[in-house]
């Protein structure tokens, strides 16, 4: 498994970093990093972020 930040602010900023240069969608973000997309939803949720499938980020 892929060590990713556990603090949902530093996540944040992983995680839209990646999608934006490395994928297309959060569905192949969490299948490549094997982590689970409730989980990352729930971490993000709790700083108010969802996921925006137009602009591939969380905002």
């Amino acid at each position: 498994m892929t060590q990713i930040p556990k603090d949902p602010v530093m996540l944040l900023s992983y995680i839209n970093t990646q999608l934006r240069d490395c994928y297309p969608g959060v569905e192949e973000l969490c299948g490549a990093l094997m982590i689970s997309r409730e989980d990352l939803d729930e971490t993000l949720g709790k700083i108010d972020y969802v996921y925006s499938r137009e602009k591939n980020q969380y905002i």
